[in-house]
Order: C-alpha cells, then sequence, then structure tokens
C-alpha cells in the first residue's frame, strides 16, 4: 500500500513538473517577443485624428510609423542615457526577466525526475527544479511591473484633458502580451514550487517504507521472537535443556 502511494505521489510530481516548465517555457517566449517588438504604445485615433494615415507606435527599443500605403519605417533611440528613467528602468526589467527565465529553464531541466542528470543525487535534483521555480517566480515579477507600469501610464494619459487628443496613446499588444506572459510564467514557477514538497513528501514516504521493512525483517530474526526457530542440536530440540 506504502508502494502505491508513493508511486502515486512522484506521478503527481512528475505531472506538475511538465505543467510548470512548458508553462516558464511558454512565458518566456512571451516575454521575449514582448520586449522586442514595438508594439507598447500604439496612436489613437480619436477626435479629428479619426482618420489618419500614418499610426505611431512606441517600443523599448524603437518608434516605428505605418502609412496607409503599406510602408513601415521604425528607428531606433539614438541616445540611452538620454530616455526618460522609468523606459530605462523597463528595459532592465524585461531584460532581467528574460534571463532569469533562462536560467530557469536550465535549472528545471536539470531538476526534473524525466531528465536523466544528477540522478544519484537524491533530493538534491528536486531542490534544483524547485529552485527553477523560484527564478520562474522572479522573472514573472519583474517583467509584471514595467508593464503595468506602462500602461498605467497610457490610460492616465489618454484620459488626460492636458494633452492634444494627436498625441494620445492606446494599450498596444505588447502590453497585453507581456501581461499574460508574466502572469504564465509566474504560475509555471508556482507549480514547480508545489512539486518541490510533492516529491520531498514522497521522498520522506519511501524512507519510512525502507525502515519500516526494515525493523519488521530485524524483529522476525531476532532470537525468541515469535515465530523465530528455536535452536536444535542433532535433530532434537534442546530448550527444555538449558
Amino acid at each position: 500500500m506504502f508502494i502505491s502511494v508513493s508511486a502515486a505521489v512522484d506521478m503527481a510530481s512528475l505531472a506538475l513538473e511538465l505543467m510548470g516548465f512548458f508553462l516558464g517555457l511558454l512565458g518566456m517566449l512571451g516575454t521575449l517577443v514582448a520586449t522586442v517588438l514595438p508594439y507598447w504604445q500604439i496612436s489613437a485615433h480619436i477626435g479629428s485624428n479619426i482618420v489618419t494615415v500614418v499610426a505611431n507606435m512606441r517600443g523599448l527599443w524603437m518608434e516605428c510609423v505605418y502609412q496607409s500605403t503599406g510602408a513601415f519605417q521604425c528607428e531606433t533611440y539614438n541616445s540611452m542615457l538620454a530616455l526618460p528613467a522609468d523606459l530605462q528602468a523597463s528595459r532592465a526589467l524585461m531584460v532581467i526577466s528574460v534571463v532569469l527565465s533562462v536560467l530557469a529553464i536550465g535549472m528545471t531541466s536539470l531538476g526534473m525526475q524525466c531528465t536523466l542528470c544528477l540522478e544519484d543525487a537524491g533530493t538534491v535534483k528536486s531542490r534544483v527544479a524547485g529552485a527553477g521555480g523560484v527564478l520562474f517566480l522572479a522573472a514573472g515579477f519583474l517583467s509584471l511591473v514595467p508593464v503595468s507600469w506602462t500602461t498605467h501610464e497610457v490610460v492616465q494619459t489618454f484620459y488626460s484633458p492636458n494633452i492634444p487628443a494627436g498625441m494620445k496613446y492606446e494599450i498596444g499588444e505588447c502590453l497585453y502580451l507581456g501581461l499574460t506572459s508574466s502572469l504564465i510564467s509566474m504560475l509555471g514557477g508556482g507549480l514547480l514550487s508545489v512539486s518541490l514538497g510533492v516529491g520531498m513528501s514522497a521522498s520522506r514516504t519511501q524512507t519510512m517504507v525502507r525502515s519500516t521493512s526494515t525493523s519488521e525483517s530485524s524483529a522476525q530474526g531476532a532470537p525468541g521472537a515469535p515465530g523465530a526457530k528455536k535452536p536444535t542440536a542433532a535433530g532434537y530440540d534442546i530448550t527444555g535443556y538449558v
């Protein structure tokens, strides 16, 4: 019975690891795309600006212009130090988030039960996978901060009466993608962290089963224990003569 319970716990831990790994990988890809593409802010078509032949888009690294003729032109920001502080911070946080996600993928690959790495390391293998989950959580949180801050700035600027309609921007697709990716990364990290606890409980269960089996074997083989074989000599029972 203990063995079947332990096997079920191992299967549950493996399922959590696989789900957490693929969710973290998906979140990393989404964060990378959101970091690179310029669709963070898109020019708003409101008021007298409803019909326009030009659409402006802003991102972390470049600003693009799309014309109704089909021409698409982008220009990177010339000076990094001349950029606003919030844009520099957003760049740094998104890049750090992608780097942490890559490290998390590497650590999780080493610690997952379905891989051959660290097979003889005991509980260290599951702890490595749990550490990868913590990195996914940190990466998701770091990417959530600039996405949420930029969304707040876009909404606040859009409803400001002091800014002309032609200078207002709307929320771009990259902000939606970044928000979704950060939540997916955090969900994957949470599943990997939970799998660490499940794996540790399975390891404790197996240890208890081994110790119980060893104790029962020692008790059955001890002299005087019920069911133990009485000493004999030349085929005669000598217990009553001692």
